[in-house]
């Protein structure tokens, strides 16, 4: 693998970005990357969030990877920020090559950076290649999760 470079996503990577969340049994579902309008919405919405990037991975010029961060305050555990990780995304010809290893690494630098204390994702119950990738890394299933819809 050549050098992956991680770096806040701009308004031109976003049909990359697109591409990848749709690139599965449950983005095909419910992501359309043939109007990027709502999704270029959301990135000039995360733009004027200092607590929230997008990040890509690029290689030889190609965008192949892809997360959004969120540092969050909060009071419980004597004040602590924390990192969430969603919407993780490895090009689907490049997965396998420890791309997806050095994302989450450098997630967790940043949250370090950023003085989390801790790290937290969700992933899907259907994606168990996803769920042992991160115990892998060391993350534990410490919680269950649960998500209302408001549409």
């Amino acid at each position: 693998m050549s050098d992956i470079v991680f770096r806040a996503a701009t308004a031109d990577d976003i049909p990359a970005i697109v591409a990848m969340l749709a690139d599965d049994h449950l983005g095909a579902q419910r992501e359309s990357p043939h109007d990027l309008t709502p999704y270029l919405s959301a990135w000039r919405q995360m733009q004027a969030s200092t607590d929230t990037q997008q990040i890509v991975g690029v290689t030889e010029g190609k965008v192949v990877a892809t997360m959004q961060l969120t540092v969050i305050p909060g009071l419980s555990h004597q004040g602590a920020s924390r990192l969430l990780i969603e919407a993780v995304r490895v090009d689907g010809s490049r997965r396998g090559g420890g791309i997806g290893t050095r994302l989450i690494e450098w997630a967790i630098a940043y949250g370090r950076g950023h003085g989390c204390s801790m790290v937290e994702l969700t992933t899907n119950k259907s994606r168990a290649d996803a769920h042992r990738f991160y115990e892998r890394l060391g993350f534990e299933q410490s919680h269950f999760g649960y998500k209302m819809r408001l549409d």
